[in-house]
């Protein structure tokens, strides 16, 4: 008889359920949350099993991989359609939670998560252990123009090492403001060396991926959002038209519609939120910073006088989403539209 399977996963233990195909509950178990022990008991209580359902957190990536290596029928939905359902029963445990994702594997009613390889997570650690350290170096140099603030000090705009040796003069010949702004400075500068570590392994990995060269033809692209939009995605396949990573990315707006009412809101802001803002950032370099002409600007700058730039720098944003999936499903670079084309 046909078997469906629910994982509810925590970083010890893992509740079981099997069920039949009328939803009935076949056998329950606790394993560690390991996947030999986990198909262990998969295969001798359910050897006949269709779907195997976990949903998304932090180690999904991890068992869902090395579930499907043992060859298991395992899916991944997202946490947030199990809550819808899973709210509805009465009492909260982890074993009514594998019985509940175990029957919303029996009927069907789930949407499957794709599961990123673990290349695209591991470029995506990267990416994100940069974008940490950058904040973190940015936080240090607020928390010094304060200090030094408050008493007078103004360091002005200072970019790059023109930040420390400015902070250094003021400072200078004062041990109370030596003794509390030191610290920061010594900690900004081996973060700044971190961050230029990561920046030279950035563009390693850039040089050595033909997609990602081919995304920085775009204007305003650079190896960060090439490389992020690549791991992002993972596979253009998934998407059936390119307008789509757009509303997967959280760059269209939302919509109500009930009865009479119909409106339109702010953007989603779904989905990957690094993603979002190295577009966000892309935009704003096109249409601000790249001197070169291409359809893609015209369009934006119209937006931007008609709109707004943040507006502008929103739709760009999305407008260049939806140009480097297609490129990379074409296998093509960016096409550099002439005036006389355009026209």
């Amino acid at each position: 008889m046909e078997r469906y399977v629910g994982l509810d996963v925590s970083l010890k233990l893992t509740s079981i359920c099997v069920v039949n195909q009328t939803g009935a509950v076949v056998r329950e178990g606790v394993v560690d949350s390991d996947p030999e022990a986990i198909a262990s008991f998969v295969r001798s209580n359910a050897p006949r099993v269709v779907r195997i359902g976990l949903e998304t957190g932090p180690t999904a990536t991890w068992l869902w991989t090395e579930l499907k290596r043992l060859g298991l029928p395992v899916i991944c939905i997202d946490a947030r359609h199990a809550k819808a359902v899973l709210k509805m029963q009465i009492n909260k445990s982890d074993r009514n939670d594998a019985a509940g994702i175990a029957r919303i594997m029996q009927t069907g009613w789930f949407k499957e998560v794709r599961v990123k390889d673990l290349e695209s997570h591991s470029v995506r650690a990267v990416l994100a252990s940069r974008a940490l350290l950058v904040k973190i170096k940015r936080d240090l140099e607020n928390q010094i123009r304060g200090l030094l603030k408050n008493l007078g000090l103004v360091i002005g705009r200072a970019k790059f090492n023109v930040f420390a040796v400015r902070a250094e003069e003021l400072i200078e010949n004062r041990p109370e403001l030596i003794a509390a702004v030191g610290p920061l400075l010594a900690a900004r500068k081996a973060i700044e060396q971190q961050v230029g570590d990561l920046d030279r392994k950035v563009h390693k990995l850039a040089r050595h991926d033909l997609q990602v060269r081919r995304f920085m033809t775009v204007p305003g692209v650079g190896p960060i959002t090439a490389l992020c939009f690549k791991a992002t995605i993972d596979d253009p396949t998934r998407f059936k038209r390119s307008r789509s990573v757009g509303a997967y990315i959280g760059l269209t707006t939302r919509r109500h519609a009930s009865g009479e009412v119909d409106w339109s809101g702010r953007i989603s802001k779904c989905g990957d939120r690094m993603l979002r803002m190295y577009l966000f950032e892309a935009a704003g370099v096109l249409l601000t910073r790249v001197p070169k002409w291409s359809a893609l600007k015209s369009w934006g700058t119209r937006l931007a006088k008609r709109n707004g730039l943040r507006k502008a720098k929103v739709a760009v944003a999305r407008k260049l989403a939806v140009i480097m999936h297609r490129m990379w499903i074409d296998e093509t670079e960016f096409n550099w539209s002439t005036k006389k084309a355009a026209a």
